[in-house]
C-alpha cells in the first residue's frame, strides 16, 4: 500500500511529530514482511489549521471530520489517488452509553501516550515514529501481540463504544487470538450494548469476520457464548441441540452451520448464504420413520435471510443473491440437460458456480465424508452446455419485446413479457427453437390462446 510521501513527512516533521498508527503499526509486527493495506496517521505539535496548510501544498484536503481534529487527506501517486486519515491527538470523555454519547477534544499539544490510550485494544494502541523509527508503545501492546492476547485498553472501553465487542470477536478469529479473561468478562458484561449501535457498523464487522477469518466459526461460537449473538443473529441461535438423525448429518444444525460457513472459500456472498441456508430447519424439522426431515426449510431460510440482511441494512442486490442461493441450494444433479438449463436460468450465470462451492461446503459441513464428485461431473456438464451459448435471458432470444410488439401491435406492458417468458421457456427446453421463424410462429400461437382471446373477453364484459 502507498505511503505518505517523504516530502509530506518532511514538511511536518519542521513543525511537529508524525506516528503511523493504529492497524499499519500491528500488522507490521503481525505479519513480518507483509505491506500494511491501510496507513494512519498521528501528526502532534502542530496546530490543525497549520496542519492543513502544510498538507494543501502536497495533496488535496477534504475536512470532514473536523471536529474529531482529522484530515482526509489525498494524494496521486503515479496517476492513482491514495486517501489516508490523519488526525491530530485527542481524548474522548464518555457522556452517556454508545459511541455516540462522548465529546471529542483534540490538541495538538496532547503526548502521543495519551491519544494511544483511548483505543479500543492494546494490540492497536502502538505508534511508529517516522522520525527516529521507534517503537511507542504505553500498553505493551507488542508483548499482547507476541502472546497472541487480546487486552481491551481500559475498563470502559466497550461501554463507550460497544462495536468494539465485534471488533474484539472478529480480531480473535482472523488473527487467532485468546481474549484475556477481564476482556472476556467486559464482552459478557456488555453484549446487550450492542444494541445502541447502527446496523450498518454491525454488519461492516461482521462481513470483516467471515470474509477475512479462516475459520469464521470461531468468532461466532464467540459471539454466542458471550450474548452477541442473540442481540445480532438470534435466528442462528435456534439451530442449537436441533439434531438431524437419518444417517446424514453428524452434527447439530448450528454446528453444522457453522462448519459448512468454514467450509466455504473465503467470499463473503458465498459464506453469508451458508450462515442462512439451514436458518429455519428448527422450524420444519419432523421426526420420520428413517430420521427427521426439513421440507421447504429452504424456501422460507430465503425469506428469513432476506429479512435479517435488510434489518442488518444490506445492500439490495446482494440481499437478493443471498437469499436465491439458500432457496435453490437444495438443488439436485441428477437432471437432464434441459433440467440444467432450468437451474442456470433460476439462478443466474453469475451465481451458478458459487452454489456448486455451496453445495460442496454443505457436504463437508455434514461431517459424513461425503463425496462430492457429481457436484464436479454437474459443474463440467454445466461448463460444456455453456460453451453451447445456449439462451438464458430474454436478451439471448432472436426475438426482442420490439418485434413482439410490431407482430401483435400492442402497448409496452405485461402481455409483451409473458410472450417473452414463455418463449424463453420453449427454447430452455429445445435451444433449436432459437430461430427468428420459429419464435414468431409459437408467439403468435401464445398470443392467440393467453392474450387475444382474454382481451376479447375482456371487451365483451365491458
Amino acid at each position: 500500500m502507498c505511503k505518505l510521501s517523504q516530502e509530506a513527512i518532511e514538511d511536518i516533521l519542521r513543525s511537529g511529530r508524525i506516528f503511523e498508527v493504529g492497524g499499519a503499526v500491528r500488522d507490521r509486527f503481525l505479519f513480518e514482511g507483509r505491506s500494511a493495506k491501510d496507513r494512519d496517521y498521528l501528526v502532534t505539535g502542530v496546530p490543525y489549521d497549520d496542519l492543513t496548510a502544510i498538507l494543501k501544498t502536497h495533496g488535496r484536503v477534504d475536512l470532514v471530520g473536523r471536529s474529531f481534529g482529522v484530515i482526509k487527506f489525498t494524494q496521486h501517486v503515479k496517476g492513482v489517488p491514495h486517501t489516508f486519515d490523519i488526525t491530530l491527538p485527542r481524548k474522548e470523555h464518555s457522556t452517556g452509553i454508545g459511541h455516540k454519547d462522548f465529546r471529542v477534544d483534540f490538541d495538538p499539544h496532547l503526548s502521543v501516550e495519551d491519544d494511544l490510550r483511548r483505543r479500543d485494544f492494546t494490540i492497536n494502541a502502538m505508534a511508529f515514529a517516522l522520525d527516529n523509527d521507534e517503537l511507542v508503545d504505553p500498553l505493551g501492546g507488542r508483548l499482547d501481540l507476541k502472546n497472541r492476547q487480546l487486552r481491551m485498553v481500559y475498563e470502559q472501553s466497550f461501554r463507550d463504544d460497544p462495536l468494539r465487542m465485534l471488533r474484539a470477536v472478529q480480531f480473535a478469529a482472523r488473527f487467532k487470538f485468546i481474549i484475556e479473561p477481564q476482556t472476556y468478562q467486559a464482552l459478557r458484561d456488555n453484549a446487550a450494548l450492542i444494541k445502541t449501535v447502527s446496523a450498518e457498523r454491525i454488519a461492516e464487522e461482521l462481513d470483516k469476520l467471515l470474509e477475512l477469518a479462516p475459520a469464521p466459526s470461531e468468532g461466532l461460537r464467540l459471539m454466542q457464548t458471550v450474548g452477541l449473538m442473540k442481540e445480532i443473529l438470534p435466528e442462528l441461535e435456534e439451530g442449537i441441540g436441533v439434531d438431524q438423525p437419518g444417517g446424514f448429518h453428524k452434527y447439530d444444525v448450528y454446528e453444522h452451520t457453522l462448519r459448512v460457513i468454514d467450509a466455504c472459500p473465503p467470499d463473503l456472498l458465498l459464506r453469508m448464504a451458508a450462515l442462512f441456508h439451514d436458518i429455519t430447519k428448527p422450524q420444519h424439522r419432523q421426526l420420520t420413520d428413517t430420521g427427521a426431515s426439513f421440507y421447504g426449510h429452504e424456501r422460507t431460510g430465503a425469506r428469513t435471510a432476506r429479512r435479517v440482511l435488510s434489518r442488518l441494512r444490506y445492500p439490495g442486490d446482494f440481499t437478493r443473491d443471498v437469499s436465491t442461493l439458500v432457496e435453490r441450494h437444495m438443488f439436485t444433479t441428477g437432471v437432464t440437460d434441459k433440467g440444467l438449463r432450468r437451474l442456470v436460468r433460476r439462478v443466474g450465470l453469475k451465481l451458478i458456480f458459487p452454489l456448486l462451492d455451496l453445495r460442496r461446503a454443505d457436504v463437508v459441513g455434514q461431517g459424513m465424508g461425503g463425496s462430492t464428485d457429481d457436484v464436479d461431473r454437474f459443474e463440467t456438464d454445466i461448463k460444456a452446455e455453456l460453451d453451447k451459448k445456449p439462451p438464458f435471458t430474454f436478451s439471448d432470444l432472436a426475438v426482442d419485446g420490439h418485434e413482439i410488439m410490431r407482430l401483435f401491435g400492442i402497448e409496452p406492458g405485461e402481455d409483451v413479457g409473458r410472450i417473452l417468458s414463455y418463449l424463453l421457456e420453449c427454447v430452455l427446453d429445445d435451444p433449436a427453437l432459437n430461430e427468428k421463424e420459429k419464435l414468431q410462429q409459437l408467439a403468435s400461437q401464445y398470443y392467440q390462446q393467453n392474450i387475444a382471446n382474454k382481451n376479447s373477453n375482456e371487451e365483451s364484459d365491458q
